[in-house]
């Protein structure tokens, strides 16, 4: 068994920790998993790096935090590894003239994940398989900073609001399959969420805002939701709230669905990029 000893080494003063001396292809006992659970309730965001790691050792340690949720099904968005159903892979590498991943390279906006839906998840766990020598590297978003450096009337009149999240865009803006184009976004679909969410872990404050794009906050005329979502957007897109990882094959980077929001840069076409991607089940916000 690898011992409870790990050392949680902050990426940045804002977000992030870096998680040395554990090897995750090895059986991990329980002292070590409670200890990297407290270090991403602190941190949101923990690299692990130089693993070497199976979807099936991936996929292992990914169950010690909560029960995985399937890999998208269904048409275009059948991408997992070969019996790993709960190891989703995400990549631009066309084989045999097919996709063998999702998401491409293109580049993603700010975005909770699956926010659209009444129970999002917990977070994620996402192996660097294949890297570009440049590009593609992954920002994550401090969102209880962003919150908690909010005017303290923005934040009063947050208080008991809730924010419609559109099911019917992806992250980067492309319309769903099936889905027809918003004409009204205070009637379109979605799951509405309190705008300001509590994690049930730590306890801390979050605004909770998924993707900005037909975003509404509910009860509010449309033109007054546009102005507060824009400027709650353009808060929290300062760099004091951010740390971006720059991947190297073996790294192991865990976030928290709850009270971060993360994107991807592009990268050229030409270069290969191969991912393996868990997803914890979670818990509906309030």
């Amino acid at each position: 068994m690898v011992p409870s000893s790990i050392e949680v080494v902050p990426t940045s003063p804002n977000i992030g920790a870096d998680i040395i001396g554990v090897d995750l292809s090895q059986d991990v006992d329980d002292a070590t998993i409670a200890a990297i659970e407290s270090a991403w309730h602190a941190h949101l965001i923990l690299r692990i790096r130089d693993q070497h790691l199976t979807p099936g050792q991936l996929s292992a340690f990914s169950r010690r935090f909560g029960e995985l949720e399937l890999a998208p099904t269904g048409g275009e968005g059948t991408f997992w590894v070969e019996g790993h159903q709960d190891v989703l892979v995400l990549s631009n590498v066309v084989e045999d003239g097919k996709l063998i991943g999702a998401l491409g390279n293109h580049e993603a906006q700010w975005h909770t994940d699956m926010s659209y839906n009444d129970v999002p998840p917990l977070g994620s766990h996402l192996y660097a398989v294949e890297v570009p020598e440049t590009g593609g590297n992954t920002g994550f978003l401090n969102m209880y900073m962003a919150y908690e450096t909010l005017p303290d009337e923005t934040k009063a009149r947050l208080d008991g609001m809730n924010l419609k999240h559109d099911a019917g865009h992806d992250s980067a803006g492309n319309l769903r399959k099936g889905r027809d184009p918003v004409s009204d976004l205070t009637t379109s679909l979605g799951a509405i969420h309190p705008i300001v969410r509590t994690h049930p872990a730590a306890g801390r404050k979050a605004l909770f805002l998924g993707r900005r794009l037909n975003g509404y906050i509910c009860g509010l005329p449309l033109a007054e939701s546009e102005e507060l979502l824009d400027f709650l957007w353009a808060h929290c897109d300062q760099e004091r709230f951010t740390w971006h990882q720059e991947w190297r094959v073996g790294d192991l980077i865990m976030w928290d669905n709850r009270c971060a929001m993360h994107r991807r840069d592009a990268f050229s076409a030409d270069a290969r990029r191969i991912m393996h991607r868990t997803q914890v089940a979670g818990d509906k916000p309030y």
